[in-house]
């Protein structure tokens, strides 16, 4: 993660930032072949749990209320180790005030609210941007 990345995150909120592996359990993988291992871990490569938790550290002084935790390795991390190592590195700061919260390939997680509404005002949602109810039977369909 740049620099540049990290300013222009400051005032978020609400984070959604990928932990895909533990770098103990990739070094330990034998299913992926050795340059495999090295795209993973370079610049271009997927973010550590331990380089997503630097990440947050950086934004502690911004705005940051909550984080989520995705795009999880299947074979080199696990929700509990992805988030032991973004909470020890909120406590370390001081910040056990942030939400954190593990997105998984295997279930639907938890709903937010980001932000605030206008009250009154009509503002879009995902069900009705992308559903709309189809007569009186209350089926709902996906439109284009």
């Amino acid at each position: 993660m740049t620099k540049l990345i990290v300013e222009r995150l400051r005032e978020v909120q609400t984070l959604v930032i990928e932990t895909n592996h533990d770098e103990k359990l990739l070094q330990n993988d034998t299913h992926r072949p050795w340059p495999v291992k090295q795209r993973i871990q370079s610049r271009h490569g997927h973010l550590s749990n331990t380089a997503a938790a630097g990440v947050i550290e950086d934004l502690l002084p911004g705005k940051i209320e909550r984080v989520v935790l995705g795009h999880l390795s299947r074979d080199c991390n696990t929700p509990a180790l992805a988030l032991s190592t973004v909470r020890a590195a909120l406590e370390k700061c001081g910040r056990n005030d942030v939400e954190t919260y593990c997105a998984t390939q295997f279930e639907i997680s938890s709903r937010f609210r980001i932000g605030e509404t206008e009250s009154g005002a009509f503002q879009s949602t995902f069900e009705n941007a992308f559903f709309q109810k189809t007569g009186c039977n209350g089926f709902l369909r996906v439109t284009p």
